[in-house]
């Protein structure tokens, strides 16, 4: 990698766990890279971090060619796995088997938990060790962009508080700090509570968010929607946020995030997650969110062309029902894409759809009914590394 409005309430990353939310001791804001580079590098064999870039950057799209993958190992039944701990693990080491069958993975695993991961995972996936709390690296990772020459590549590194203070998150607020050390990458903090599943973007200067979940009291509450629409837009280096209202119904886990309504097929071509029974909870907010892209255009003044996806298999797991699968939570390599399947009778009908909208790419589904469960999918555990030269 370059390796050998709507404001949903508060709920819990993993209601069926039973550990209160864990906050750490100190952030990332008062912890200097020195301290760091005293306690973490010797775990990842780096010595020193890479300067902070002066140059323009901006996020680039998921379709933009990838260096590799980051991932992180599930370790932990106590942080709300339990007895399905076997099982996400065996979920997570099959995403990333079939991700690094085109393009690079490196895992992330608690350190004394490496050889399980490369047991279960095999040598195709690179394993490292560093403290982490758990296995949602689109949301604890670091959000990568490149500078306009694309030879130096920089990690954003939000703040992160355990989806609104609801889950563990001691370890993996500090989880960009080790990623962009072990790539030698450049780490950009930025100043505010976000998760990269939050928030889509098409490289060309467009992002698309929640309102549920980007302006819910418990992320940054101190800042106004004006204020976090500036902040992102400096970040990602992107010029124009579309706001869609909700996130799908029952998403108490991550008060909406945007990856399990929609995302971005191509320049301004949206995968968009629609409901047509009208007794669907999901259907006048589904309604809601398309109503807002048929009136708006991107950054490029281009309208937007949404395909649909129907499908969405509601299901139990261990006793609980599950109503936030979703097929839009996919991840995309140079050859394939990567969906989600539930072991469902639509999961079919899903493939056969992402065939058609992926003519030129392997459809490889990849099982996630636990993951799930646990409030995720293929893409909330997965953060692309974008390529530079």
């Amino acid at each position: 990698m370059d390796l050998p409005p709507a404001h949903g309430p508060a709920g819990s990353r993993a209601p069926h766990g039973s550990r209160a939310p864990l906050r750490p001791r100190m952030t990332r804001r008062g912890f200097t890279a020195a301290a760091l580079s005293a306690a973490a590098l010797p775990l990842l064999g780096h010595t020193a971090f890479a300067a902070e870039s002066a140059d323009p950057l901006h996020a680039p799209a998921e379709w933009e060619p990838h260096a590799g993958c980051v991932m992180a190992w599930p370790w932990d039944r106590q942080v709300g796995w339990g007895g399905l701990l076997a099982d996400v693990q065996a979920e997570i080491a099959g995403i990333a088997r079939a991700i690094a069958r085109f393009e690079p993975v490196l895992m992330v695993a608690e350190p004394g938990t490496a050889a399980q991961a490369r047991q279960q995972c095999g040598s195709s996936v690179t394993v490292i060790e560093y403290p982490i709390n758990d296995c949602w690296t689109r949301d604890t990772g670091p959000i990568f962009a490149v500078n306009p020459a694309r030879t130096a590549r920089t990690g954003l590194d939000f703040a992160f508080n355990g989806w609104g203070g609801k889950y563990p998150y001691d370890k993996d607020d500090f989880l960009p700090v080790g990623v962009c050390a072990h790539l030698g990458d450049t780490r950009r903090p930025v100043d505010m509570v976000l998760e990269g599943g939050a928030v889509l973007t098409d490289g060309q200067g467009t992002l698309i968010t929640t309102e549920e979940c980007l302006l819910h009291p418990n992320r940054n509450p101190g800042m106004t929607r004006a204020q976090i629409e500036a902040e992102l837009l400096a970040a990602y280096g992107a010029s124009k946020v579309i706001w869609l209202p909700y996130g799908l119904h029952g998403d108490d886990i991550t008060n909406g995030h945007v990856d399990l309504v929609a995302a971005y097929l191509g320049p301004a071509r949206l995968l968009l997650h629609t409901q047509p029974d009208p007794a669907s909870p999901n259907h006048a907010r589904m309604a809601a969110n398309k109503a807002v892209l048929a009136s708006a255009t991107d950054a490029c003044g281009r309208p937007f062309q949404v395909v649909e996806m129907h499908h969405q298999p509601h299901f139990r797991q261990n006793g609980l029902a599950v109503e936030t699968f979703s097929y839009t939570n996919y991840y995309l390599t140079s050859g394939s894409v990567v969906v989600p399947t539930a072991g469902e009778p639509a999961d079919a009908l899903a493939l056969g759809e992402f065939a058609a909208l992926f003519p030129g790419r392997e459809v490889v589904g990849a099982r996630a009914r636990v993951l799930a469960w646990g409030g995720g999918g293929v893409h909330c555990v997965t953060q692309h590394v974008p390529h530079v030269q």
